[in-house]
């Protein structure tokens, strides 16, 4: 099945390079292209993509209101956030915002591949220094009651999957470390989605660490 990708950069420059490197694989295609967040919206909502590449910073709408607006609207567009500076502060509003996942634009054309390829089948894509930079904000923090009680809901195993899962584990990688089928450790993770009413393995990392299931620079 070939996943439908559409590309959104204020840089006429980049957005080319980013479509060679998709068009370049068999299972991937560029469905649509756009230079700022409105053109985003509009290109998102008329082609209906699996995958959307991000650009954060934009003149007029920026990558963060366009993914909330994305999401918003119900469209079932994974969106994958793009970032020059593994110290951009927007990192968590994009989270917040509904962004499925993270990617440097200095990452090989293989690991951009393979990051659209994981947010198309529901996992993470969190380039690793993204993800320490985002994660530095809640180091000290008191966990909200409200996410407390939220995290009451889960069972003592959906509670060792959310952690793993917080930990930027697959579900084969949980499988082996718990001892369960695959398909158990889906079963768990679709259970701490619903449970939590979140919509996608970032959250639910985001969700771990400011309950206090998880803290920064636990292992």
């Amino acid at each position: 099945m070939t996943i439908r990708v559409v590309v959104v950069d204020d840089q006429h420059a980049v957005r080319e390079g980013f479509v060679m490197i998709i068009d370049a694989r068999d299972d991937l295609e560029v469905v649509g292209e756009a230079a700022d967040g409105f053109e985003a919206v509009a290109v998102t909502e008329a082609k209906r993509p699996d995958v959307v590449l991000m650009d954060v910073r934009m003149e007029g709408m920026d990558g963060i209101e366009a993914t909330r607006r994305i999401v918003a609207g119900g469209n079932p567009a994974r969106v994958v956030m793009l970032t020059t500076f593994d110290l951009d502060e927007h990192v968590y509003a994009a989270v917040q915002a509904g962004a499925s996942g993270f990617m440097l634009k200095s990452m090989r054309p293989s690991e951009i591949a393979d990051g659209i390829r994981a947010v198309a089948r529901g996992d993470a894509m969190l380039a690793p220094p993204v993800t320490r930079r985002m994660l530095d904000r809640f180091a000290g923090q008191a966990a909200p009651l409200a996410l407390k009680t939220a995290l009451g809901q889960l069972s003592a195993r959906e509670a060792e999957v959310l952690t793993l899962v917080a930990r930027g584990r697959s579900n084969n990688e949980i499988a082996e470390a718990l001892f369960l089928s695959l398909g158990t450790v889906k079963t768990h993770v679709s259970a701490i989605l619903t449970k939590l009413d979140l919509r996608d393995r970032v959250q639910a990392a985001v969700f771990a660490y400011e309950s206090g299931l998880v803290r920064p620079g636990t292992s």
